[in-house]
């Protein structure tokens, strides 16, 4: 996965965990792409400081995941809710009894209730 994409999913899983400074410097490089110098120059301090901070923010961002693995996790569930889908879909094309059929159709549902398995 791309270093930046990962970096944006890792900050939408833990970025509540950072200070507020790395919080709001992370959007700033990553959300709304501005440079070190640009961030630099708004809060009057060095684009080595800016670096320092999204560097800390990066490294605690990655611990969190290496420790609690939500992101994995996540797509570990997506990746399941997917083959199950497929799985009853196989299961629905397979001529079932009345009783099968309503129960395919309630664990359809119940996959649906969780949520897309998304982009």
């Amino acid at each position: 996965m791309e270093s930046r994409v990962r970096m944006a999913l890792l900050y939408d899983f833990y970025g509540p965990l950072l200070t507020k400074r790395q919080q709001y410097f992370m959007e700033l490089y990553f959300g709304e792409d501005l440079s070190l110098g640009e961030i630099a120059a708004e809060f009057n301090v060095s684009r080595q400081a800016v670096y320092d901070i999204l560097n800390r923010a990066e490294a605690a961002l990655q611990g969190y995941e290496e420790r609690l693995k939500l992101v994995e996790g996540f797509f570990t569930e997506k990746e399941r809710r997917a083959q199950l889908k497929q799985l009853v879909s196989i299961l629905q094309r397979s001529g079932l009894t009345t009783e099968q059929d309503k129960i395919t159709a309630e664990i359809m549902a119940l996959l649906d209730a969780m949520g897309p398995e998304g982009d």
